[in-house]
């Protein structure tokens, strides 16, 4: 079931979070049984459902994460937009990025300081790997990435949809 979102910026991160909370005990205790007992075709299926999602999803209409959430800077996303921007990555890391609870580079502010206003990413061809792969539910090994993929139901509704397609699928 596509739940239908808000076009306003502010009103639709609202309405992505209120969707996840609203379904917040159902998705956790979902993705707690998943990971207990993967099925066997978990990765198999969760591919086919996030082709057929973002088939139908155009991420520059939401671009919810990159106005509310930070991808992981590694040392190599840090040289590859140094060199883009003209930066030594010293003087990058100073400007753009702080040091998460997990020792991890992130962004200092949210939105992405490289979202433009129509949501296009200024730094697109040199996005850090966490963005080109976002919201990650395309990976093998999927059984892995449960709590980060329930965190992202509170980001994405693309997530939203594919975590309850896959409660239909896994009862």
């Amino acid at each position: 079931m596509q739940e239908k979102l808000s076009t306003n910026p502010t009103e639709l991160s609202d309405s992505i979070r209120n969707l996840a909370e609203e379904r917040k005990k159902e998705n956790k205790k979902f993705i707690q049984q998943l990971k207990r007992k993967p099925p066997h075709d978990l990765d198999v299926r969760t591919q086919e459902i996030h082709d057929e999602v973002f088939e139908n999803t155009d991420c520059l209409a939401c671009a919810n994460c990159c106005k509310t959430t930070s991808p992981i800077f590694y040392e190599h996303d840090i040289e590859r937009l140094s060199k883009k921007l003209k930066l030594r990555p010293v003087k990058f890391i100073e400007q753009y990025l702080k040091r998460d609870e997990d020792d991890d580079w992130v962004l200092k502010s949210a939105p992405c300081p490289f979202l433009l206003f129509d949501n296009t990413c200024e730094v697109y061809h040199d996005r850090p790997a966490a963005c080109r792969t976002y919201p990650h539910t395309n990976r093998k090994k999927f059984h892995q990435l449960l709590d980060l993929t329930y965190e992202n139901t509170f980001v994405c509704p693309a997530v939203q949809s594919i975590v309850s397609r896959l409660q239909e699928i896994y009862p």
